[in-house]
Formats: C-alpha cells, structure tokens, sequence
C-alpha cells in the first residue's frame, strides 16, 4: 500500500469510528440509550419520559440509529425502539464509568442533587448475589411494571414506586429488603427504601440497577414473576 493509499485508509476508518463519537456527544440521546436499556419504548414514551417533544425525541433516535445503536421493531403503523444489541449496553456503561472517574463535575452534581443518598444503606451487586443465594433477602423492582416485564432481576417482585405505599402489607418484616431500580442515577430505590424503613421494615438500595445487573452476566428473567 503506498503512502496515499495508506493515508486514505486511515482517514475513511477512524472517519467510521467517530460516527459513533457524534452520535453519542449529546445529553439527550444518551438519556435515550440509558433509557432503552431498561426496554423497548415507543418514541411516544420516551418523548415523555425526557421531556421532549415527539419530534425533537424522533430526530434523536434517527440519528443514533443511523449510527447503529438502536433499532426499531414495527408493528403496523407503530415501532418500538431498542438498544441495537448488548455492546451498546457496555458502551454506555463504559462511557459512564469513564465519566464518573475522570470528569470531577459529575461527582459534584450527584453530590448535590443526591445528598440524602448517604443516610440509606446501600449493599452491592456482588452482596445482592451471596444473599439471594442463601434466599435470606426479599428483592423488590421498584421500576415501571413495563420494565420489569422487559427484564429484571431473577426472583424479583414487581413492586413500581408508585404502589409500594399500598403494597406493604404483603411483604415480610422477617427478611430483609433490597430494593432497585434503572441505575445508580435513579431515585426510585431511594425512594422506596426511605419509606419502607420509615415503616419498621430492614431495607437496603442496590448501588447499582438492572442494566449493571445484566451487563455482569448475572442471573435475570423476564416476564412476570
């Protein structure tokens, strides 16, 4: 390969990788993929869950399906976005860790904006793991019944934030609880843990939420419980 030739290579693959850098440089889109990672949702939904409107939300999904990160299932009229397949799930949890890491602002937003994280008691995956195995934990999904059905935690009850208050009386004081979410950015565990321990109830957050859950090769089902 001579020296144009080989310059010519170069400029038109690392042109094709940073596709995918364009696709993801915005905040929006990757509150989509975060999303998404929880289920399949209409551009509808997802409109409503980040606040856009319908067609600010389906000029976003086009472009990072034009990137190959989502794809859409149809049903008639209708689609269903989804994430392309597990490698974007790594890559955006791979883009996440490297953030939370290296840039110092994420930190002190969390700091700010979660402070009363501190006083919940918070237990690990790998914790979660040991005690699910010696079945001494009751493991509450305290996301949307949509995305539990999507995909959850093995042994999980469906329990949405919305309907803990009036689902108390179905769970045992004898066992300790831990409750999850979409991730460690998601405040629907923290929620449902200061209310179940306002209540008399032992429980406990998981640090992290069903995608780390998944992206760990841990055990998961899907449908109901």
């Amino acid at each position: 390969m001579d020296k144009s030739a080989k310059r010519q290579f170069k400029d038109q693959l690392f042109e094709q990788f940073a596709r995918t850098g364009k696709a993801l440089s915005n905040g929006r889109r990757l509150e989509v993929l975060e999303l998404l990672a929880q289920g399949e949702r209409t551009v509808e939904q997802l409109a409503a869950e980040t606040e856009m409107s319908v067609q600010n939300c389906s000029q976003h999904l086009q472009i990072l399906r034009a990137a190959q990160l989502v794809e859409v299932r149809r049903e008639g009229l209708y689609g269903s976005y989804r994430l392309a397949d597990e490698q974007v799930l790594k890559l955006w949890l791979s883009l996440r860790a490297f953030g939370e890491a290296r840039v110092p602002d994420v930190s002190r937003i969390v700091a700010s904006y979660l402070k009363d994280r501190k006083t919940l008691k918070a237990i690990t995956t790998t914790e979660l793991k040991a005690r699910l195995q010696k079945k001494s934990v009751v493991v509450l999904d305290v996301r949307p019944e949509q995305e539990f059905l999507a995909g959850h935690i093995a042994g999980a009850r469906s329990v949405p934030i919305a309907e803990l208050k009036q689902r108390l009386k179905g769970l045992p004081k004898t066992k300790d609880i831990v409750a999850y979410c979409r991730g460690p950015y998601c405040v629907f565990a923290d929620e449902a843990v200061a209310l179940l321990r306002a209540k008399g109830f032992e429980a406990f957050r998981l640090e992290e939420g069903f995608p780390e859950w998944k992206n760990a090769g841990l055990p998961i089902s899907a449908g109901a419980s």
